[in-house]
């Protein structure tokens, strides 16, 4: 019988499979392999979230019950999902192939990551405080807010790419977009995970509240949090407020996405009721 483990194991080599597609196509400047990676995407994206329904059902299976959300495998599996159903939202909608070059490899890489021997991918019972309604708003808002993120670090790694050619539109460069709409989609983004980053927090506090009987604690991962809000909120108040654009914008999404990963992942190593195992 195919398990879930089954199914993300062979996502991963897809996951993969899309960034190979997709750099032959930016190197070698045809338009096959980047149709192909974005198929390899698309089968990856609908097996991940196959992968994601079977793992809740294998937990009622074995009389736990929950949403595949509460440890650190399953957490980065449904960030692999979340970064590639965004990645091909905006295929769909701008047709900007060469930016699933980093969509791809950052799934691949969570997807990898979870595979490890170290993560464990054991399905287990909730611990009391998890045990909440607000377990599926929380996490799910949070980390479509962080893929939302991961793809404006991406964009703005192109745009350092494409500004830092010279000549601008010339070898391999070429088929990354004009700076411009590089700069705007940059801010799509952040808009994007910022908006849903705030309701993660917000739904935060309120389970927080039900569970330990306060809203903010000041635990490493909410301290963490806010320093991330304020650094995306710092990159929307500049653009807004004083015209920022380019590079500045590129170079704060940057960092953003630096305090979501030690978020993440760097707070797993300090004490507080939020360490992912």
């Amino acid at each position: 019988m195919i398990s879930s483990a089954i199914i993300f194991s062979n996502i991963t080599f897809i996951y993969g499979l899309a960034v190979l597609f997709y750099i032959s196509a930016w190197v070698f400047k045809k338009e096959l392999p980047s149709k192909l990676g974005t198929a390899a995407i698309l089968v990856a994206a609908i097996g991940n979230l196959a992968g994601i329904i079977l793992r809740w059902v294998e937990s009622y299976q074995m009389g736990y019950g929950h949403a595949p959300l509460s440890n650190l495998y399953e957490s980065l599996v449904f960030f692999a999902f979340c970064i590639a159903a965004l990645y091909l939202f905006l295929d769909w909608r701008y047709k900007l192939r060469i930016i699933g070059i980093l969509a791809s490899l950052m799934a691949f890489l969570a997807m990898a990551y979870a595979s490890l021997p170290k993560v464990n991918s054991a399905i287990e019972p909730l611990i009391p405080a998890l045990q909440s309604n607000w377990l599926i708003a929380h996490v799910l808002t949070c980390f479509v807010g962080y893929a939302g993120f991961a793809m404006a670090f991406g964009i703005s790694i192109m745009y350092f790419i494409k500004s830092g050619a010279r000549p601008p539109e010339g070898g391999v460069t070429r088929r990354i977009p004009h700076t411009d709409i590089l700069d705007e989609l940059t801010h799509q983004m952040v808009m994007f995970g910022f908006l849903f980053l705030s309701v993660g927090i917000i739904t935060g506090a309120v389970w927080a509240n039900q569970a330990w009987g306060r809203y903010w604690g000041w635990d490493p991962k909410e301290t963490w949090s806010l320093i991330t809000w304020l650094i995306y909120a710092t990159l929307l108040h500049a653009r807004l407020m004083r015209g920022w654009t380019g590079k500045q914008i590129a170079i704060l999404s940057c960092a953003g996405f630096i305090a979501v990963i030690f978020t993440y992942f760097g707070v797993n190593l300090l004490p507080g009721l939020h360490s992912y195992q």
